[in-house]
């Protein structure tokens, strides 16, 4: 019987076959959960949280990250979305990953949650937060025998960018939910997505952007059920996830307007000409693409995105939105432990 390196078993079935075969094995299985569990912090610990300076040009700023977890060789740095939302709606992920001996390292990055924020939309800039990135992977040590960054919605673009630049840190790249084109993004959101909209609800909510009135209360009442419960989490709003919720409710609205626009439905401001579809080939190192079925974001763009890839692998939520994690969650877990221990054994593509 194969058990990884560090690898957390707990099915009562499988420890009690291992102490058939050897009696130290229960013995064995707890030392593994110490280590996993173990802080291995000089000084105070500080139950896994570490505060990283990081210097950009317009001078210092303290970014927030917590690890959950150790493992030397599978260490996953989270980039979330918005821009401008948290960590937090990727908490879900302490459901699944650490039972499986997977590294979590949560990160704010600068402007939003817990981290420093300059309030200054000159610093958001998708190349200053690469190198942000690049900063926070040398203070956490992180390199190319451990490293896999997962980046969903803007943090797809985010982590794509860094890829492109810095691969060789990389053992792994999760795109979760996010094309590699915004004027393609753009173009499914009016014809595809828009046209499933009620007409009615389509006209005032399009009346309401060309006024640029997207502080009238009645935008978000028309998107939320019409489209943010379609297509962003498939819940009722009212029933979404709560470390969802507080991540949308602390989303730094400077930061998401800059660079997204004002709505989900469809994209403005600084990413609107960004397309990336050309370069992806350039990726050499092993790549999930994650896609769903009631995204934003079209599947089939995301599926195309791992056949480009040198080594790009799929994963499709057939019952999932933007938000899959939690609307079409044992598929994406599921999918998304198997890439990451399958890259940990060697491979380099894989069916999932």
């Amino acid at each position: 019987m194969k058990i990884k390196q560090l690898r957390i078993v707990f099915f009562v079935a499988l420890t009690w076959l291992a102490a058939c075969k050897d009696p130290n094995a229960a013995q064995k299985t707890e030392l593994s959960l110490h280590s996993f569990l173990k802080d291995t912090t000089k000084g105070v610990q500080l139950g896994g949280v570490q505060v990283v300076s990081i210097s950009t040009p317009k001078g210092k700023f303290n970014v927030w990250t917590k690890k959950i977890g150790n493992n030397p060789k599978i260490k996953v740095l989270l980039l979330n979305g918005g821009p401008g939302a948290t960590h937090e709606y990727f908490e879900c992920m302490e459901s699944f990953l650490p039972a499986e001996g997977i590294e979590l390292i949560y990160y704010d990055q600068l402007g939003t949650g817990n981290s420093d924020n300059p309030k200054d939309t000159a610093m958001w800039s998708l190349p200053r937060y690469v190198e942000e990135v690049e900063q926070v992977r040398q203070a956490l040590k992180l390199d190319k025998d451990n490293f896999y960054l997962l980046g969903h919605s803007w943090g797809g673009i985010l982590a794509l960018e860094y890829a492109f630049k810095y691969q060789q840190n990389l053992k792994g790249l999760i795109i979760s939910n996010m094309m590699a084109s915004c004027p393609d993004y753009g173009k499914y959101a009016d014809s595809v997505l828009a046209k499933q909209l009620d007409p009615k609800v389509l006209a005032r909510i399009r009346a309401i952007e060309a006024k640029g009135d997207f502080e009238n209360p009645e935008y978000m009442q028309l998107l939320i059920p019409n489209y943010y419960s379609k297509h962003i989490c498939r819940f009722p709003f009212e029933q979404w996830p709560e470390p969802l919720l507080r991540a949308f409710n602390k989303i730094n609205q400077s930061l998401y307007v800059t660079m997204q626009g004002p709505s989900e439905f469809g994209i403005a401001g600084k990413l609107l000409k960004w397309d990336r579809k050309a370069d992806l080939p350039k990726i050499s190192v092993p790549t999930l693409s994650i896609g769903a079925k009631y995204d934003t974001m079209d599947p089939a763009h995301m599926q195309w995105m791992a056949t480009q890839f040198q080594n790009g692998s799929y994963l499709y939520c057939a019952n999932g939105s933007h938000m899959s994690m939690y609307d079409d969650q044992q598929t994406y877990m599921n999918g998304l432990i198997k890439f990451i221990e399958g890259v940990d054994d060697g491979e380099k593509k894989m069916k999932l």
